[in-house]
């Protein structure tokens, strides 16, 4: 069976953490003592996330005012790169020689015209407060917005349109390796419309949106999204609160959720179980090897066999192109 995991942000810093690499390094090797077994019954993709090392690595970038600094699609390749050596690393030390790793970068087509620009809604950085935020604002022309009870740096955000170049992850999985890609919801590229050219975007995909997109293409029997709870609940946070544990996109349809946390999960593997008919499952990464079985987590089943909701005209493609990319046929 072929799954796709996305680790949460749980998985590599944990709020409140100080972003030291130490302290990465120590939430990985965490992640990868759970992700290990699966990865020798199984074949395994992870993705993950990167919001606080990008905007860690973009305001030390702002400090060094004798340079100009790089485009945050070089630094989102960078933390890519960083992050998934930490998560191969670590993996396999546990794993040898039994399962091969490889890191692949990862470029995501956004639209230039989605509405996300104008909009910059995705938090990326540390937290501080409102003095503070008031003066990066001022000196270095960023938007922030509250998380919680604190502000953070935000970014547009476009929705995932296609996965370029996927052949060679389709190749290193038939060979038995467990792939790292679509690191930070991948590296945002568009088309310009003078001279069809892919360019980097200043933007920040959203992970778990680009890790559904990718589990439809390649396409994985289950696409499973890890975070620090253990499944969706209805009425979370509430005396009310009901953890479901077996649903179906339409039941999830008419439910309402934090639209800066388990609302864009939710709609992510909505959008997979719908374009594939395969299944979907939230919860904890703790828990990663019941959710496989399907006796933790929120599991989400299709609709009913063959359906396609009415967010889709049926499995996900991006072009002429016969892997979905548009651009490697």
């Amino acid at each position: 069976m072929l799954i796709l995991v996305a680790l949460g942000g749980n998985a590599l810093l944990r709020r409140g953490e100080p972003m030291t690499a130490a302290a990465q390094r120590a939430n990985v090797r965490v992640a990868a003592a759970a992700l290990a077994a699966v990865a020798r019954e199984h074949r395994l993709v992870l993705t993950h996330g990167n919001g606080p090392q990008v905007g860690l690595l973009a305001l030390q970038a702002a400090a060094y005012p004798e340079t100009e600094p790089y485009p945050l699609d070089l630094v989102g390749a960078a933390t890519a790169g960083m992050i998934g050596y930490v998560i191969e690393q670590e993996i396999g030390n546990i794993l040898r020689y039994d399962v091969p790793v490889a890191t692949l970068l990862t470029r995501v087509r956004v639209d230039p015209d989605d509405p996300a620009f104008q909009n910059p809604s995705k938090f990326v950085g540390p937290v501080y407060d409102r003095a503070e935020a008031l003066r990066l604002e001022r000196t270095k022309g960023w938007t922030f917005k509250l998380d919680g009870d604190r502000w953070r740096r935000v970014l547009p955000s476009p929705m995932p349109k296609g996965i370029i170049w996927h052949r060679p992850m389709r190749w290193l999985l038939e060979q038995g390796t467990l792939l790292i890609c679509g690191g930070g919801g991948g590296i945002p590229v568009m088309y310009r419309r003078d001279t069809q050219t892919l360019v980097g975007v200043e933007a920040v995909v959203d992970k778990d949106q680009a890790s559904s997109l990718l589990a439809q293409e390649l396409p994985a029997d289950l696409f499973v999204i890890a975070t620090d709870v253990d499944g969706v609940y209805e009425h979370f946070g509430t005396p009310h609160q009901r953890l479901l544990r077996r649903v179906s996109p339409a039941q999830l349809q008419g439910l309402r959720f934090s639209p800066g946390s388990m609302a864009p999960k939710v709609d992510a593997a909505c959008r997979f179980v719908r374009r594939t008919g395969a299944t979907a499952a939230i919860g904890s990464l703790d828990n990663i090897d019941k959710i496989i079985r399907g006796e933790s987590g929120t599991v989400i089943e299709p609709d009913r066999p063959g359906f396609y909701g009415p967010d889709s005209d049926g499995p996900a493609s991006d072009g002429p192109g016969t892997d979905g990319s548009g651009t490697d046929g």
